[in-house]
């Protein structure tokens, strides 16, 4: 029999959805090929006992999209949309010392990406890898993903990389897969997530609200644009903006306050009372979070690009386009400015009396922040820099051709340890719940969406509970038949 494929898209007016969907019939198996248009997309592929359960089995989804607004359509004569990218200018440092940089990894192109915590250092960039170093600069491993890292965050353990194409993608485990997909809609800014729910803002000056299982949750219009700051915690998300910052309850029910601050909002920090706003005019601002008054002033001397504290706010940092990094008190006082030694720091994170810097120049920079360090730097003694260089023979980890590497074993096959996890139907929505015992049943399982199907079974390696009361996968994800 011959092979048939039937294209579909789903394109609205207005910046909507941009979304194509392909299933292909080759005998008894089924390929489902899905995403936005003008990109690969994921592929899905599935096996039935005849040819006719397979066309059924197609045919079924060509009708769910159909009536969801999917047309037919020809590959190709629709184009992707354009994804905005950051235009950042850098100029020299004006600082008469350097700062004691003591590692310096080169990425190779503008890197905005960065986590750094007890056990490793992460940098993403513009070209779409991230990279994970020691602390000393040893490079452990990289990531490449399909487009440029806007952002990395972190969630107890789990790490996400928020990217151009709109996916956010979980680097957790040894395969990256998509853990949110983020609405064609929404050009994304920046992101933060706390306890699985993801908040992202966007250059319109938006903000959208996302739980753990990919499914929106609600959204507000702050009243500026280019949002590059959001802060998220128990009680609020902080928005940071053209015009401010603005808080809103976390449930999205109230906006809180509204603050104007000292310029564009161009990044934004939190520590437990208080969040900092890095604004286009020199300063940084700290804002309590209770009430939105402003409680200190940070003042540079060029637009700040990134700022980032000691614990509970002891020392502020802050990093300018000129390429110089900051250190002020909780007051206000200035204590140094230093050049950075390369580009202009895009973020930043303290860590054990260390800065860690990402520049326009696509640099992880690991700076000795100690008194005795900085100090030495300002009367003109500074360590020689190592410069890191990558191992050839480096880990590459790419996200899975097929959604979320999932693989065919038998279910007399699934391998002892694996956690065999289900998709049912709840009210409307398409839930996954372990199947195996000793969890707690109750609890759904943040799971990708593109392989969500009524019935299907997966085995995953483990499972984690996380503290917003839902499992998370740890591991490769295989389909059961």
């Amino acid at each position: 029999m011959a092979r048939e494929t039937t294209y579909l898209e789903l394109s609205q007016d207005g910046g909507g959805a941009h979304k194509f969907y392909e299933v292909t019939v080759d005998g008894a198996a089924v390929s489902v090929r899905y995403g936005r248009i003008g990109a690969d997309g994921q592929v899905q592929s599935s096996s039935f006992p005849t040819v006719e359960k397979a066309r059924a089995a197609a045919a079924k989804k060509i009708g769910e999209k159909v009536r969801k607004g999917y047309a037919p359509a020809v590959a190709g004569v629709r184009a992707a949309r354009a994804v905005s990218r950051r235009q950042v200018t850098s100029a020299p440092s004006t600082a008469r010392a350097v700062a004691p940089v003591l590692w310096r990894f080169r990425t190779g192109s503008s890197a905005f990406g960065i986590h750094v915590d007890e056990d490793r250092c992460w940098v993403g960039n513009q070209a779409g890898d991230v990279y994970t170093l020691s602390h000393e600069g040893e490079v452990l491993a990289r990531y490449s993903l399909p487009d440029g890292v806007k952002c990395l965050v972190a969630d107890e353990f789990w790490i996400y990389a928020g990217c151009d194409d709109g996916t956010v993608y979980d680097l957790s485990s040894k395969v990256p897969f998509g853990a949110y997909d983020i609405a064609a809609d929404v050009d994304i800014f920046w992101l933060d997530i706390h306890e699985g729910v993801l908040s992202v803002s966007d250059r319109s000056g938006g903000l959208t609200v996302i739980d753990h299982e990919d499914e929106f949750q609600w959204s507000r219009r702050s009243p500026g644009s280019n949002a590059w700051m959001v802060r998220a915690d128990e009680r609020s998300v902080y928005h940071g903006h053209s015009k401010g910052v603005t808080a809103y309850a976390a449930d999205g029910g109230t906006q809180l306050w509204h603050t104007p601050t000292n310029g564009s909002v161009l990044f934004g920090w939190q520590e437990d009372h208080t969040v900092y706003a890095a604004t286009g005019r020199h300063t940084v601002q700290r804002l309590a979070k209770a009430t939105g008054a402003v409680e200190a002033s940070y003042q540079c001397d060029a637009a700040v690009y990134a700022c980032a504290t000691s614990p509970d706010g002891r020392h502020v940092f802050a990093a300018d386009y000129a390429s110089s990094v900051y250190c002020f008190d909780a007051d206000g006082q200035r204590l140094w400015k230093l050049g950075t030694g390369g580009g202009s720091a895009l973020s930043m994170q303290y860590l054990d009396e260390r800065l860690y810097l990402v520049t326009t120049d696509g640099s992880l920079i690991c700076m000795d922040a100690s008194e005795a360090a900085i100090l030495a730097a300002q009367r003109g003694s500074v360590p020689t820099a190592v410069d890191v260089k990558s191992a050839a023979a480096l880990p590459v980890f790419t996200p899975a051709a097929s959604a979320a590497a999932v693989a065919t074993v038998s279910v007399a096959a699934a391998p002892a340890g694996g956690v065999v996890v289900e998709c049912v139907q709840q009210g409307g929505r398409m839930r996954v719940q372990v199947v195996s015992g000793g969890f707690e049943p109750s609890w759904n399982v943040q799971f990708p969406r593109g392989i969500r199907e009524p019935g299907a079974r997966y085995v995953v390696d483990g499972l984690h509970a996380a503290s917003g009361g839902f499992y998370r996968v740890r591991g490769e994800i295989r389909r059961l038949v």
